[in-house]
């Protein structure tokens, strides 16, 4: 803990701090210090127990994803408050764990709707890497139905499972786009020149675009 208050910047903690994020260690110095440390999941379960966000950034990093229990992923995802804690702890932890896919089920519709996000990230992962037995059907319906009035970071998982059905689906891809256009969901959001936008039309245009020239 010493260590992480000593790779404290100001001027991180400020840029952080615009994203929901209440540290100001840089992630550079942080994944050098993850790479130093190895895997020590005692001492990633203790740097979570802090409570301290950049800990918890670090505990994600050195932990053994697949020890933690059910029970565990369900309490820590909803401890994980600040955004990259909470998208590291999916991306890093969650999705590398043997309760993933009971994970995902459980949390697509719970009532909180940052746990929501998490299984709606989960299930965009799926959409990619094991589209078998989804019904993508069913989750256009939802998406079509919902994403419109989620919170932020909702919205942000149902829109990227949006694109991702639609990137990967020829057959779900003209239904995808329309969703995406009826509904406007990111379409004016900030994109940095030489980046793809995360309005679902472009972003599945773009995707497809780009294999359809390899």
């Amino acid at each position: 803990m010493a260590e992480l208050a000593g790779l404290e910047d100001p001027r991180t903690r400020k840029v952080n701090e615009k994203h929901g994020d209440d540290h100001g260690v840089n992630l550079g110095k942080l994944r050098a210090l993850a790479k130093r440390l190895k895997t020590r999941h005692d001492l990633a379960c203790a740097l979570w127990e802090t409570g301290d966000t950049a800990a918890r950034l670090l505990a994600t990093l050195i932990c053994r994803p697949k020890a933690f229990g059910r029970d565990e992923l369900d309490a820590m995802v909803r401890e994980a408050r600040t955004p990259k804690a909470h998208d590291w702890f999916v991306n890093y932890v969650v999705k590398k764990n043997p309760h993933a896919e009971e994970a995902r089920l459980s949390w697509t519709a719970d009532p909180d709707p940052a746990v929501a996000a998490a299984g709606w990230a989960l299930t965009a992962e799926r959409v990619v890497k094991r589209p078998d037995d989804l019904d993508l059907p069913g989750l256009l319906d939802v998406i079509e139905a919902e994403m419109k009035d989620a919170p932020d970071r909702l919205q942000w998982q149902m829109n990227c499972c949006l694109a991702q059905i639609g990137i990967e689906n020829p057959e779900h891809r003209a239904r995808a786009i329309g969703i995406g256009e009826r509904l406007q969901v990111l379409k004016d959001y900030p994109t940095s020149p030489g980046c793809t936008s995360p309005f679902a039309p472009v972003w599945i245009t773009e995707l497809v675009r780009r294999r359809q020239q390899k």
